[in-house]
Parts: C-alpha cells; structure tokens; sequence
C-alpha cells in the first residue's frame, strides 16, 4: 500500500522482528514472552505491520494463529533482512574492535628479508577477517602517501621528521660493506670505512630514501670523505646486484646479507657503531583500530626473538 505523493511506507525492523518470532510461535502469548513484551503491544505491531503490506499477515481463529498466504511470502525476506541486518551490526562492531575492514600497509623492500613476514604472518593469524593491501614502497612515496589517507600504516627505515606523522621505532641494525667478491677489500673480515674512499659508490637516489642516503653519507664523511656515485638504484636487491656486476661499492644495512647475491661479498664495517632505525610512520591520533592493532602486533614480534 503507498502513501499519497507515491512514498512507500519502510518497515521497522522491531515490526519485522515480532513478526518473524509470532510466525515462529504462532502463539501471542509466547511471542510476547520471548520477546520480553505484553501481548496486546505486540498485536499492535502486527496491526501496524498489516497495514503497511496492505493485507492480514496471520488469521487469528479458534484453532490458534496460522500464517496467511500474504505472511508466508513475507517471512522469508523478513529473516533475510533480520539476519543481513544482525550481520552488518556483527561486521561493524568487529571492524569497530579493530577484527575485520582493510588496512594499507606500505614497507621498505630491505624489510622482506627481515622482521615484515613475522609481522603480516603474526597480524594475519590473530585477525583473519582483516583484510591486508600491502605494498612495497620506498620512504618518500611511503610518507606521502601517508600524508594523503592513501596509506594506513608505513613500515620504513630511517622516517624523516614529518608534521602530522609518528614515527616508532621498533628496531635498529648495523651497517655492512657490500664489495665484489673480487675486491681486495673482501679478503678483510672488518672494512674500515677510510678504505672505501675513491671507490665507485652504489647509492640510493636521495629523493627515493633521503634519510638513509644521508645516514650512508654521513658514516662516509665521518670518515673523511664525500661518497662519490657510480650508479644509483631504488632497491637493496638492486644494489647488490651492481656491485656483484663490478660497477662500486656500497653500504646498507646488515640485512641485506639474506639476498645472498651472486659475486658479492658482505663485510662488518669499522668503526661499527652506527645504527640503522626501522620504524612504523602512521598518522597523529589516526582513530582508525586496524592501525592500534597492527601497532601492537609489529611491537610484539619485533621485541620477541626472531
């Protein structure tokens, strides 16, 4: 039945609701109790709810309260709507806990080969309904995308200073030497850094990691001189696979020593105290409960022994 001006009446869930229980029961009586209301404002929901279909939901005789033709099509979609709703309720509460939605998570390609699969493996077991969009993005397009919305959460290494951006460390490293295996340099089990100087260096572009190239940069100059780049490229795995070619040197970060690249030797520096810093970059006082339990699952296996 339509209103005037052609509006269709909605039905109220409570109405669809006592509905479903009485066509269950067919007894006011007990629909009522179940319920947890009287009788006679339950048979006023009925009442209310015939009107808007337009026609007798139940017959209501001296044998008991039977389903009419018109109520035994609505039932079904009366609990296909109950349910869809007890559904989206039950979806919205865990995506409210922080169970269930999607989070974007963007990381450093050095990080594969260490401490990023225990934490997506770890994140994932705990919150299996959540899904993850993880993509390998180097620092600056990592914190831009930060900066936009378009990234919940950035696992990176050495994060600029940011407005609007927290950065928490979760773990440092050391740096290694990354030499052809030919290089008189790799017959050395420690490389001073003095001993690189005038050597072809292999660097990440400043605009692609600004921190970590200066961090390289610095360990060069306290060293006594400025590196000088004979190639550039984005990825460790790239880098290594250049200096292994015979095209310079390196330094990076003690992990890549996992890439196992051909023609490439790994060697600890002197002096040996500078540290590289790993941290997950998120938005100041994002409300958003994937982040805060992704957080506390990147805290959790980076403090735990790997």
């Amino acid at each position: 039945m339509d209103r005037p001006g052609g509006q269709r009446p909605e039905l109220a869930l409570h109405q669809l609701h006592a509905f479903a229980v009485l066509a269950e029961e067919l007894h006011f009586g007990r629909a009522a109790e179940r319920l947890g209301i009287a009788q006679p404002p339950l048979s006023q929901q009925i009442r209310r709810l015939e009107r808007k279909v337009g026609h007798p939901l139940f017959d209501r005789g001296p044998g008991g309260v039977t389903l009419t033709p018109a109520g035994h099509e609505l039932l079904p979609a009366a609990r296909r709507a109950l349910g869809e709703i007890a559904g989206g309720l039950d979806a919205a509460r865990r995506a409210g806990r922080g169970e269930a939605g999607r989070i974007r998570i963007g990381f450093a390609a050095s990080l594969a080969l260490t401490v990023l699969p225990r934490i997506l493996g770890a994140y994932h077991d705990r919150y299996p309904a959540v899904e993850m969009e993880v993509r390998e993005m180097t620092t600056a397009p990592q914190v831009a995308a930060l900066r936009d919305g378009s990234l919940d959460v950035g696992l990176l290494r050495e994060p600029p200073e940011t407005d609007g951006l927290v950065a928490e460390p979760l773990l440092s490293e050391g740096f290694v030497a990354v030499l052809p295996a030919g290089h008189p340099l790799a017959a050395r089990r420690a490389v001073p850094v003095a001993a690189l100087a005038g050597e072809p260096f292999v660097l990440l572009p400043r605009e692609a990691a600004p921190t970590v190239h200066d961090r390289i940069a610095g360990l060069c100059r306290a060293a006594g001189f400025e590196p000088r780049a004979g190639q550039r490229a984005v990825e460790w795995q790239t880098v290594c696979a250049l200096v292994g070619a015979g095209l310079g040197v390196s330094l990076a970060p003690a992990s890549v020593r996992r890439l196992r690249s051909a023609g490439v030797a790994y060697r600890r520096i002197s002096p040996g105290g500078a540290r590289t810093t790993v941290a997950a970059c998120f938005r100041d006082e994002d409300p958003n409960p994937l982040v805060a339990r992704f957080l506390r699952t990147a805290r959790e296996q980076t403090s735990a022994p790997a």
